[in-house]
């Protein structure tokens, strides 16, 4: 007996159906988003907006801070270190008017605007510009003196310069 190959019946679908239509549909609607969605999301956005700038400049303002009252350490201690070892005396200045500091010779560093800044140093070393400075001298001594670097919220430190021995200190200032 011959084998007669078996015929499968296939249907291929011409054109597409309703059925197919909405599942299409309801796949493109799950991935959407509605106008609500869309409406807290901005809302949420525009809150953050709002809240980065004030926070930015206090963290702005508290680096500057930072970095002033470490570079002036570092100036009063390398001014100290350079005139006991070249021998001769070193001026560290404040100019309050210009609102710069440094070490003479060198570049002088400007101070940040958000900071108050108030030198004690003895008579002769305040010139009548306003600048201030704390002479130090070669045997590791110096005129002494303190500067106060003040935050807006009145929260600041002390850079203090020993008379005798010319150490550098530095202390929180104490709240009036």
């Amino acid at each position: 007996m011959p084998t007669v190959p078996r015929v499968a019946k296939v249907r291929t679908p011409t054109s597409a159906t309703a059925s197919s239509r909405r599942v299409a549909r309801g796949r493109r609607a799950a991935r959407a988003f509605t106008l609500v969605e869309l409406l807290v999301v901005l809302a949420i956005g525009a809150g953050l907006a709002a809240l980065v700038p004030p926070a930015y400049d206090r963290f702005r303002e508290a680096a500057q801070y930072r970095d002033t009252v470490r570079a002036m350490v570092m100036d009063l201690r390398a001014a100290r270190l350079q005139a006991q070892a070249e021998g001769r005396e070193i001026r560290f200045f404040v100019h309050l008017a210009e609102r710069t500091y440094g070490v003479q010779g060198r570049t002088p560093r400007p101070l940040p605007a958000a900071l108050q800044v108030r030198a004690t140093v003895a008579s002769i070393e305040l010139a009548p510009d306003q600048q201030a400075a704390i002479r130090f001298l070669p045997g590791g001594g110096a005129t002494g003196g303190a500067i106060d670097l003040v935050r807006p919220s009145g929260a600041g430190a002390r850079l203090a310069v020993d008379w005798f021995s010319g150490q550098v200190t530095q202390s929180p200032l104490e709240s009036p």
